[in-house]
């Protein structure tokens, strides 16, 4: 049994394991690009979970060896930009498990001076303790709006939308090009704007800043300029 590949042994175990208060299989997706893989770690997390375990479906079992079969993702990484990012709460996603009854996962947005609006740039969801859960709720249910404010650049549905007042302390571990958010559109690429990948709060609110002060797509290209030159150097 332990020689057979993953997507085999895992059959077997649906087919014994009868999920009870005692005994539940944890849940599996098969992902095909970095953004599913982000988009389960995120839900992981707000689960309660430390994070993900990835697996190549046609691997055997192979106890105590290490290797790219298995690879460990957890919500402990370092900051790889070196810089950390003054980003403004737009709306939030109602968490689950532990999170249940508190926004488990925020969006978030830089500030564009020239139009005088808030573009999306990611969604967050590691980094945040219970008491910051709690303070950040009760923070931001004083800023809900009924529908989302028209300075608000977003392609995504949030399941509540926030008057743009909030600052957070963000870091992350890459800037990426994305079709969905909106910071830096078409600067580098047409029809696309910076996305940061794997955000995490610092633990900061930036209750001095005003969100006029918070980062810029021009700082956040400056950054991605940076790494790009880094890994070329590689």
């Amino acid at each position: 049994c332990l020689n057979l590949e993953y997507s085999e042994r895992r059959k077997i175990l649906e087919q014994i394991i009868h999920e009870d208060n005692f005994s539940k299989l944890v849940p599996m997706l098969f992902v095909k690009n970095e953004n599913e893989i982000e988009d389960f770690l995120e839900n992981s997390i707000n689960a309660g979970c430390e994070g993900l375990m990835l697996k190549t479906p046609s691997a055997p079992y192979r106890a105590g060896t290490r290797g790219s079969n298995w690879l460990k993702l957890k919500r402990e990484y370092r900051n790889e930009l070196g810089d950390s990012f003054d980003l403004i709460v737009i709306g939030a996603y109602f968490g689950r498990g532990r999170r249940t009854g508190l926004y488990g996962t925020l969006l978030l947005a830089t500030y564009n001076p020239e139009k005088d609006n808030f573009p999306s740039i990611c969604k967050v969801g590691t980094g945040f303790t219970d008491e910051s859960l709690d303070q950040l709720y009760q923070i931001l249910s004083n800023n809900v709006t009924l529908k989302k404010n028209s300075r608000i650049v977003s392609e995504m549905e949030a399941d509540v939308w926030f008057e743009p007042k909030l600052v957070l302390e963000i870091v992350g571990s890459e800037i990426t090009l994305s079709p969905i958010h909106k910071t830096g559109l078409d600067l580098i690429r047409k029809s696309s704007g910076f996305a940061l990948r794997f955000p995490k709060f610092t633990g900061k609110i930036r209750y001095e800043k005003a969100v006029e002060d918070a980062s810029t797509a021009e700082e956040v290209l400056a950054l991605y300029k940076g790494q790009s030159k880094i890994n070329q150097e590689k």
